[in-house]
């Protein structure tokens, strides 16, 4: 094996060195820039950047040349300039016969381009096996060899050469990327045999972030910033994109306006940032941020990305999938670029198309939720419940506490009569935190069709209770059919305050009004001939045991306090 390079030197979780640990990143920041590793070279500059500067007498010396370099050194030089140029085939061509390991890095940029043919894949692979199995390959070779592997699909083979990257030299980004990339769920990583680095920290970060266990990604990009790193905008990207995924809305959004302020002309992550515009309906917000980064860089596949939200927020589907197409010739494996394009042939109603985007999404990263859940809304139109229940499966795989799957669950279980777990799967998103605050009222529902009153009514106390409590009235259309409900639910237990106070409500919406003054006269008229409020059924307090599916505790429900409530 040839000589590891660039050592760690720190154990996992050790940053009591800041000044070698600069040393570190500057050296393989040189050598990643060296091979045509530009991403590699600007994650690690941009990290050392984050550091106090050093010395002069403690900056990093360059490279050692070899024998090997020093012969090949006129045809890289060379070649590195075609290669800069993106003249890949005649900077291939012009390499032919050197030995230095300088040149092996020269194939990547036009393989991560998709320009390199399977044909060619497989004589590069056999190339790369013959010198893997003789210990020829360093740490930037092997890594070479690992991307080889997973675009020829040999997943296993890939992450245990990428493992092997990262022992070698385990300060080369790229290869920890490129493995957090093939990791699929916690077990995968629970198996993994990582070198003890501080590099070890940022990829943990990293990969929690990507599969969704975001309170663990915060904890470790919060130990990160504690340990030195706090001028980081890396870290700090990665801190709003965390926050995008748990869609705390305002948290990223006033993360990423300071990050817009630190690096004014960043593009990476800005499309995320465009997500979370889009979503907020900020159109002018948006329009700035598109034109902005047309200005930077019209070229990026994150500003292809933002203005294809920016029309879609325009309801001008047409134009937003074309930049998104855009985007996917500048970079066919940009997930984010696969997903939105479905979500815009969706809006187009052109399904067969949304699903192929939504495929090409899930082949680049079946991690995504996302594609997943789309695929799960094309199947649902296409009124196909079976195969609609299985990728909503996936999607609340990779999002268990996610409401939106659970509740996009339920009425698949309904539809597929069910009705037991679609019960659960309401309850279960009430429990874990109703983003759309539909779960009870369609749990209700449920209860409704199978005559459980009791149960019906419950729900609806406590949507209304909830609904109230944060002052959404207006933008839910369902207190008026809680209060409907209610006011009928009550009536009928003779319970006649209860029931005038609900109807009383019901007067209030204009879908309800006219029942809710008919029942008030009803419950006047039974007053007037002596009837009596009830005193044998008691207002429904509790939620049944029976629904406390997956270790949920049933949750007491007070009472509805009508006389606070106001439409």
């Amino acid at each position: 094996m040839a000589a590891a390079g660039v050592a760690a030197g720190l154990g996992s979780g050790d940053f009591s060195d800041l000044r070698e640990i600069k040393k570190q990143l500057l050296s393989v920041a040189e050598r990643s820039r060296e091979r045509g590793l530009q991403h590699s070279g600007k994650w690690a500059s941009e990290l050392a950047f984050a550091l106090d500067p050093l010395p002069l007498s403690e900056l990093p010396p360059p490279p050692a040349l070899t024998e090997e370099d020093a012969r090949d050194l006129d045809a890289y030089t060379l070649a590195k300039s075609y290669f800069d140029l993106k003249e890949y085939d005649r900077a291939a061509y012009f390499l032919r016969g050197c030995k230095s390991q300088k040149k092996e890095k020269l194939h990547f940029r036009p393989l991560e381009k998709g320009q390199v043919k399977n044909e060619a894949l497989r004589e590069l692979r056999v190339e790369l096996s013959k010198k893997h199995k003789a210990r020829e390959l360093d740490g930037f070779g092997l890594y070479l060899y690992g991307v080889v592997l997973r675009k020829l699909d040999l997943v296993k083979e890939a992450i245990d050469v990428f493992v092997e990257a990262a022992h070698v030299l385990p300060l080369h980004w790229g290869a920890w990327l490129e493995l957090c990339n093939l990791i699929t769920d916690k077990e995968m990583l629970k198996f993994l045999s990582l070198p003890d680095t501080w590099m070890k920290e940022f990829f943990l970060a990293h990969i929690y972030t990507e599969l969704q266990l975001i309170e663990e990604a915060l904890q470790k990009y919060q130990s990160l910033i504690d340990a030195g790193f706090s001028k980081s905008t890396y870290i700090i990207s990665q801190i709003a994109v965390a926050y995008h995924n748990i869609r705390d809305i305002d948290k990223a959004l006033s993360i990423f306006n300071e990050l817009r302020k630190q690096d004014p002309y960043r593009i990476e992550n800005m499309d995320t940032f465009s997500n979370l515009l889009y979503v907020r309906s900020m159109k002018p917000e948006l329009s700035y941020l598109a034109h902005n980064l047309c200005e930077i860089d019209k070229y990026r596949v994150e500003t292809c990305c933002v203005i294809g939200n920016y029309y879609s927020l325009r309801s001008q589907h047409e134009k937003a999938a074309l930049y998104f197409q855009r985007a996917l010739k500048l970079n066919p494996r940009y997930l984010g670029a696969w997903t939105l394009m479905g979500h815009e042939y969706m809006e187009m109603k052109n399904t067969s198309a949304a699903i192929q985007a939504y495929r090409h999404a899930i082949e680049v990263n079946k991690r995504d939720y996302r594609a997943w859940y789309g695929l799960g809304q094309t199947y649902e139109i296409l009124k196909m419940p079976f195969y609609c229940l299985y990728y909503y499966r996936r999607a609340h795989q990779l999002r268990p506490n996610d409401s939106r799957m659970l509740v996009a669950l339920g009425e698949c279980y309904e539809k597929l009569n069910q009705l037991v777990e679609a019960k659960k799967c309401y309850w279960r998103a009430y429990a874990v935190g109703d983003v759309e605050k539909m779960a009870l009222v369609k749990l209700a529902k449920l209860h409704e069709q199978l005559n459980e009153s009791e149960q019906a009514a419950q729900c609806y106390i406590k949507y209304i209770q909830d609904i109230y409590s944060c002052g959404e009235i207006v933008e839910h259309l369902e207190v008026s059919t809680a209060f409907r409900y209610l006011a009928q639910y009550y009536f009928k237990c003779k319970l006649w305050d209860e029931a005038s106070a609900c109807a009383q409500k019901c007067c209030a919406f204009n879908d309800t009004r006219e029942e809710g003054k008919a029942l008030l006269r009803q419950i006047l008229q039974l007053r007037n001939q002596g009837e009596t409020s009830s005193t044998d059924i008691a207002a429904p307090f509790f939620l049944p045991a029976s629904l406390s599916a997956n270790n949920t505790p049933t949750r007491r429900v007070s009472p509805l306090n009508l006389s606070s409530v106001t439409p």
